[in-house]
């Protein structure tokens, strides 16, 4: 930040003040079975109110535990919603690509299609339908990416809706009750009981 306003102090207190009152919380680990990976990818489109990007999200899990998640702002600027939820599906699809991958080197293969989740149905149906699209030439090579993972059944992808697309949280301000229920679905909560030795 090279030029910050009052607007930015006022959103790092914020944050502030979110860390300290959530200091008890932590990342829930289950034990539970390995074979299945589920992904949650949302985007809001045009959120920058500066560049007008849009800013991708995505949660991963391995079982019923969080592995792996994120929260960028795209590259570059998204002519349609359509278009910022499907980059974000694709970067979703590729995460999974690399987990994947490290399992196998673990000896951990996983044999189901990976999940998908996406609350945007557009974006649900260019990852399944071979048919070109003049709208959808200039997200072409995301399009392939994920259509190709499709078709040798290394991915689904499936539509969701937005009351259960935790991914939300990764991308826009959400009511207070919908964010603790999201929290908590990505396994982000208080400790049961305190562990040996604190």
């Amino acid at each position: 930040m090279h030029d910050p306003r009052q607007p930015h102090l006022q959103a790092l207190r914020r944050i502030i003040r979110y860390i300290k009152g959530t200091l008890t919380h932590g990342l829930q680990l289950v034990k539970g079975h390995v074979d299945c990976l589920t992904a949650y990818s949302d985007a809001d489109w045009g959120g920058c109110p500066d560049t007008r990007r849009s800013t991708s999200g995505y949660c991963v899990f391995l079982g019923p535990n969080l592995v792996s998640w994120s929260a960028k702002r795209q590259p570059t600027i998204s002519r349609s919603s359509s278009e910022a939820e499907y980059k974000g599906v694709a970067n979703t699809v590729a995460e999974l690509c690399w987990i994947r991958n490290l399992l196998l080197e673990l000896h951990c293969t996983i044999n189901k299609a990976s999940i998908v989740y996406c609350d945007n149905i557009s974006s649900v149906y260019l990852a399944s339908n071979p048919v070109k699209h003049q709208r959808t030439k200039h997200i072409e090579l995301d399009i392939h990416f994920v259509r190709e993972k499709v078709a040798i059944g290394e991915v689904k992808v499936i539509h969701v809706p937005s009351s259960l697309q935790y991914a939300d949280i990764f991308t826009k301000g959400l009511p207070t009750s919908l964010f603790n229920e999201f929290r908590t679905s990505l396994t982000v909560r208080k400790p049961d009981a305190p562990t040996e030795g604190g």
